[in-house]
């Protein structure tokens, strides 16, 4: 008998265990695949977070740019021979077309990829920017914000839809951690701005944007996955043309109702309220009846969504819009220079920077309602400080003078913007999760039209009242009330991830 040859079933090669069947040229091949899939895996990874900058770079740009112009404004008044209230519209123009630019852009971005979307937004604001750094007068310089606002407004829903796809796994803090890009930008914007307001002159912020934007455009176009879009779908310029002009003559309405002339052009403000209101109830019938709807009315009906759209309204309004009047306040009743204004806004944005980044890491512990609800009362409390307008405190036997203690109420309400703005965007997103972009952008068209309506309304009382002093306290006493009451609509919105 014929002793049967053993053969083991597996032999070592150093310490790892090899199948004596497998051919050395196969152990080979296989491990080298294995490096290559996982040198793929990090390149991947590495991608992402390559994308996640350049978005983050277009909002941080964004941010600058809001910053510096609201610490250009009171040079751009005397400088361009302008009034308050038109000049107002350098400021409140950029909101009010970006309030219809959201919408539409979010629906570009579902339709055409997120790609298009996104680099024909830089791309518009970078253009914009060169025509505002050329604008000869006032008129040309707000015509020119209207085409910088169209790429500015589109950037928030195209990055947010962008940064959602390239992070499904970690959505709540990806899209958080993009509420830390703006202070970043808020934190320079002031200073730089009011540097290159005081040396260089008002149009030295908007030459800031160009090179800048051009980067972004060059690294979107490298970096950026194209597609994505479905092309079956249709772009609702007309509803997107209707809002605008809704929201377009009701501020031109309120404009002419102060402008502060002799005699009030009661016909044109007739006409523009009736174009307004007829504007409004097209759009909202078109919208009814439209295949692809730029805003779909059950995001506008249903109890969360009407929740959620009141509180951001508002919250636009207070926390964002009338801060962009804050160098203008720091002026006017503190005596600040220009440079100086800037510098007041920079504790707010550390605030806003470090309380939204902690926030983010801790989103999914603590849910969504009570951070809302603690930054929301800690932004009433900055505003009501405000209105005291303080000229000095003593705080054991340390007597802090009036520029110290405004540094330490823009910190405050810093850390409730911080607080609030990542759990309250991610609580809209989570009502259509798979509509990103769709919810981003009607997030922002709200807090935009809140912010629109805070600059204007500011700007009329402070001219219609005269007495700058009494006027910011009157705005700040009012937007703190109207805030502390937006607190119920938080408990409509989802409480946790």
């Amino acid at each position: 008998m014929v002793q049967a040859h053993y053969r083991p079933p597996y032999c070592t090669i150093g310490r790892t265990p090899i199948f004596s069947s497998i051919k050395p040229s196969t152990v080979q091949r296989s491990l080298r695949c294995a490096t290559i899939l996982q040198r793929d895996h990090y390149t991947q990874i590495m991608r992402r977070y390559f994308i996640f900058s350049v978005v983050s770079l277009a909002l941080f740009l964004a941010s600058v740019n809001a910053t510096a112009v609201s610490v250009a404004f009171p040079v751009i008044i005397p400088e361009l021979n302008a009034s308050l209230v038109l000049a107002g519209w350098v400021l409140s123009v950029y909101q009010l077309v970006a309030v219809s630019a959201m919408p539409l852009a979010a629906q570009m971005s579902e339709v055409f990829g997120r790609k298009s979307t996104f680099m024909l937004c830089v791309l518009l604001f970078t253009v914009g920017s060169v025509l505002c750094a050329v604008a000869p007068n006032v008129n040309l310089l707000i015509v020119f914000r209207v085409i910088q606002a169209i790429g500015g407004g589109g950037f928030l829903p195209s990055a947010a839809g962008i940064v959602s796809d390239e992070f499904p796994e970690m959505r709540q803090r990806a899209i958080g951690l993009f509420t830390s890009i703006f202070p970043i930008g808020a934190i320079i914007g002031p200073n730089l701005g009011g540097w290159m307001v005081a040396s260089l002159g008002w149009r030295s912020v908007f030459w800031f944007n160009v090179p800048l934007g051009a980067l972004v455009l060059i690294l979107s176009w490298l970096l950026l996955r194209a597609g994505g879009g479905n092309r079956a779908s249709g772009i609702d310029l007309v509803g997107a043309t209707l809002l605008a002009v809704f929201l377009s003559a009701f501020m031109l309405a309120l404009t002419e109702l102060g402008n502060g002339r002799a005699g009030i052009p009661w016909m044109l403000v007739s006409l523009l309220i009736v174009l307004s209101i007829v504007s409004l109830i097209v759009f909202l019938r078109r919208e009814q009846t439209v295949r692809e709807p730029v805003i779909e009315l059950e995001l506008l009906r249903g109890r969360p969504f009407l929740g959620a759209n009141a509180y951001n309204l508002v919250y636009g309004a207070c926390a964002f819009g009338v801060f962009s009047l804050i160098p203008l306040y720091a002026v006017s009743i503190y005596g600040m220079s220009v440079f100086q204004s800037g510098l007041i806004l920079t504790p707010r944005s550390i605030g806003m920077m470090i309380a939204s980044t902690v926030t983010s890491f801790f989103l999914v512990r603590w849910g969504y309602r009570w951070p809302i609800v603690v930054g929301t009362l800690t932004i009433v409390l900055s505003l009501f400080l405000l209105a005291l307008e303080p000229q000095g405190i003593n705080v054991w036997r340390i007597h802090l003078n009036a520029n110290v203690w405004l540094l330490l109420i823009m910190a405050l309400s810093g850390l409730g913007i911080g607080i609030s703005a990542p759990a309250a965007n991610n609580a809209c997103i989570e009502l259509m999760p798979n509509r990103v972009a769709t919810i981003t952008g009607l997030r922002g068209m709200f807090r935009q039209m809140g912010g629109v309506i805070s600059i204007t309304t500011t700007t009329l009382l402070l001219q219609g009242i005269g007495n700058m002093q009494r006027a910011f306290s009157v705005v700040f006493i009012s937007l703190a009330l109207i805030l502390l009451l937006s607190i119920p609509a938080v408990f409509t919105m989802p409480k946790q991830p």
